[in-house]
């Protein structure tokens, strides 16, 4: 074994390791002319079952009763987080933003490899509230934008694993 200590998860990426719990929020969509195309509800399970794999489940609410949920695991590598299941690609903080409040990632659709998406999540600095861009891009055009606002609601992601109750539309 080198003489390099190892560095909890906690200690390599404190921003993305700060995200763990529950966030609720709504999902805003735009065309690319800023006309708002759609909305709904949203409740993001965000975890780290271990120091080597992160874990993100997403519950989609609509006021006409729909509802969808993905799941999104990922392995550790490195700094940064991959995704292979649902989507390929990645999420990083940004070393250049001193305050520590920007994650950074990259995607594409597994269904649809023509489309790809890049995504900035800022985090306040009590953590209490997040706010995320989308950007989507096909055959090299933007095509769409969503917005995201969430607030934090718990770090007990296990007691919501199975609640499927949406949040209030308020």
């Amino acid at each position: 074994m080198s003489g390099h200590a190892i560095t909890s998860l906690k200690e390599s990426m404190p921003i993305i390791y700060s995200n763990e719990g529950v966030w609720e929020g709504w999902y805003r969509y735009f065309d690319i002319d800023g006309n708002k195309i759609g909305e709904h509800r949203s409740r993001l399970l965000c975890r780290f079952p271990d120091e080597n794999t992160y874990h993100q489940t997403n519950l989609y609410f609509w006021e006409d009763g729909r509802t969808e949920f993905r799941d999104f695991p990922s392995r550790v590598e490195g700094n940064k987080l991959v995704f292979y299941t649902l989507i390929d690609g990645w999420a990083a903080e940004v070393p250049l933003d001193t305050f520590n409040r920007t994650t950074m990632l990259n995607w594409t659709r597994n269904d649809d490899p023509d489309l790809y998406l890049y995504e900035m999540i800022q985090v306040s600095d009590c953590r209490k509230y997040r706010a995320r861009v989308w950007q989507w891009f096909k055959g090299g055009h933007l095509i769409k934008r969503t917005l995201v606002d969430e607030t934090f609601v718990t770090r007990d992601w296990a007691s919501y694993e199975d609640n499927y109750e949406p949040p209030t539309f308020s």
